[in-house]
Parts: C-alpha cells; sequence; structure tokens
C-alpha cells in the first residue's frame, strides 16, 4: 500500500524478521492493531516488545517481512508518521534543565499536535507542577510529563511502553480513565505492559509473544475459552466425585452431610459437571474463569 492510502488497519505487521548480527530478536512476528482498538501486546523481557516497537518507529530497519503504520512504511515515512502518533517509553528521559511544562511543549513539536485545552485539564488530573525543572522530579513525575504530553495529543495512535512505570496506583487510575477515553474518541493504542491487570482492564484483544515470536493472539476472552475455569463447591448432601476427562486436579473434603469439592475443567464441560452439583443442594459454589495472569504463563511455558 502506498504512502497516504488509508486502512482501518492502523498497524500491519507481517513476517517480521530482525537479526542483529546473529541474535534473532523477530522471528516471523505477525500483529494488526485496528481504529479505535486498545492492543495488549505481551511477553517477557527479551521477547521482542521493543525491538517490535522501535521497527513501529522508524528507529531500527526490519530484516525482512512487511510492516505498515498507517499503510506506509515507517522506516521511510517516518517523520511525516510521527505527526500522527505519539509514544511514552517506561524509563522517560527528559532535558533536566528544562520545566516540565517546556518538555511537553518540545514533546509535542516533535510529534502530534497538542490540544491545548486537554493539555490544561491534564496537568491537574495527573497533578503535575508543569513550573519545576524536570532535574527535581520524582521518576513518577517524570513519567506524568510524558503521559500529558501523549494525551494531550491530536495523535491517531499512541504507543505505551510500560508506561506507568513510577507511578502510584491514584495515578494509574487516571492513565487508565485517559486510555478509555482517546480509545472512545478513535485513537488506537498499543500498550505493552508487564501489569497484566492493567491490560485486562484496558484491553480486549492481546498478543503474547516469546522469542520473537506470536504465541496466543485474540481477545480475553477468547483466550480464557482456550484455559481452564477453577470450581469450587460445598454442597449440602453427598454428591458423586465428577468424572468428566476434562476434570483434573480433584480434591475432595467432607462438609457437614454435604461434601466440599475443588477441580479444574474445561469451560465446554460446565454444563456437564454443574447439574449434579445443584441437584446435591448448594452451599456455596464459586466459578473461576482463568485470570490474564494464568493466560499469560500458560502461553509463555507452553511456547505455543
Amino acid at each position: 500500500m502506498e504512502a497516504g492510502m488509508e486502512t482501518d488497519r492502523i498497524i500491519e505487521i507481517d513476517g517480521l524478521v530482525k537479526h542483529f548480527g546473529r541474535v534473532v530478536a523477530l522471528d516471523g512476528l505477525d500483529l494488526e492493531l485496528r481504529q479505535g482498538e486498545v492492543l495488549g501486546f505481551l511477553g517477557p523481557n527479551g521477547a521482542g516488545k521493543s525491538t517490535t516497537i522501535r521497527i513501529l518507529l522508524g528507529l531500527v530497519r526490519r530484516t525482512s517481512g512487511n510492516v505498515r503504520l498507517f499503510g506506509s512504511d515507517p522506516w521511510a515515512h517516518a517523520v511525516s508518521l510521527h505527526r500522527r502518533l505519539t509514544y511514552v517509553p517506561g524509563d522517560v528521559a527528559l532535558w533536566p534543565r528544562l520545566t516540565g511544562g517546556q518538555c511537553i511543549d518540545v514533546l509535542g513539536s516533535s510529534g502530534a499536535p497538542l490540544d491545548e485545552g486537554r493539555r490544561a485539564e491534564l496537568l491537574e488530573r495527573f497533578d503535575l507542577d508543569p513550573s519545576k525543572r524536570v532535574r527535581d522530579y520524582s521518576k513518577g513525575n517524570r513519567q506524568k510529563v510524558a503521559l500529558v504530553a501523549a494525551f494531550a495529543a491530536r495523535a491517531d495512535l499512541l504507543i505505551l511502553d510500560e508506561p506507568t512505570s513510577g507511578l502510584d496506583p491514584l495515578m494509574e487510575e487516571v492513565f487508565r480513565e485517559c486510555v478509555r477515553e482517546r480509545a472512545a474518541e478513535g485513537a488506537s493504542v498499543l500498550l505493552s505492559s508487564h501489569i497484566l491487570g492493567e491490560v485486562d482492564a484496558l484491553c480486549e484483544n492481546v498478543t503474547i509473544i516469546r522469542h520473537g515470536k506470536v504465541v496466543e493472539s485474540g481477545s480475553v476472552a477468547e483466550l480464557r475459552r482456550l484455559s481452564r475455569t477453577t470450581i469450587h463447591a460445598v454442597t449440602r448432601g453427598p454428591v458423586a466425585e465428577p468424572r468428566h476427562p476434562s476434570v483434573a486436579g480433584l480434591e475432595r473434603r467432607p462438609a457437614g452431610d454435604g461434601v466440599e469439592l475443588e477441580f479444574t475443567i474445561d469451560p465446554a464441560a460446565l454444563d456437564d459437571v454443574l447439574p449434579p452439583l445443584l441437584a446435591a443442594g448448594v452451599e456455596a459454589l464459586t466459578v473461576r474463569p482463568p485470570s490474564l495472569d494464568e493466560l499469560f504463563l500458560t502461553a509463555y511455558q507452553g511456547g505455543r
């Protein structure tokens, strides 16, 4: 696709390979981000997330494969593409002699233009004093400078790489509110984070990578259906142990006239195992789908 052609696919990566000498950083990576989507980009250190982001920003040239950002090659059209996006790294490096406000001005001049009304609102929401010099800021306040600049920008794409590093829980919640607001306005967000609860709260879709390859990709709901559900039940009367072939990790203990059971099972088998429990009379029942943490660990350890 030629530069300037519009598409609802903001990021298109197909078979991306990147070598640093003999080191293979990316090995056939596929990734897609659509307009208005918040995509969680997950993987441990060294998985290739930062290399992927640097290629998207036009800072590193790919070895092979196809990469399109707004339908254009980010290596060939980095300058024009940067006017449509904003980027927040996990360890923000600013100019120590400048004030926070001056740094926001510089960041706004090098990327998507700033909305001044939104900027003033964000300074208040993030409780940031823009008159202080950067050298007097804590790590969290340096991060706030980058976040204010990013959310105040009239950007179609936000690339956020560990963006809440150094923020306290209150400011993390402000960050989440801002992401939701920008997505509701039609902006797209690529969110790379080690805080899986953050990704779970913000992202409908996730891509998990390992050793430069995708090991899982899809909606959080779809990935949960691929993993096991935990059931804990206390019955009033006796009940036979569930015999479904997908039942695993069964623990059974007496509980008055009934029993206490805990086990994991494939979600598709719930209709088979729940009716006998209900027929015995239920005092307590918990059906817990897998958390995003569990999905991540399953994908990473399994290497699918």
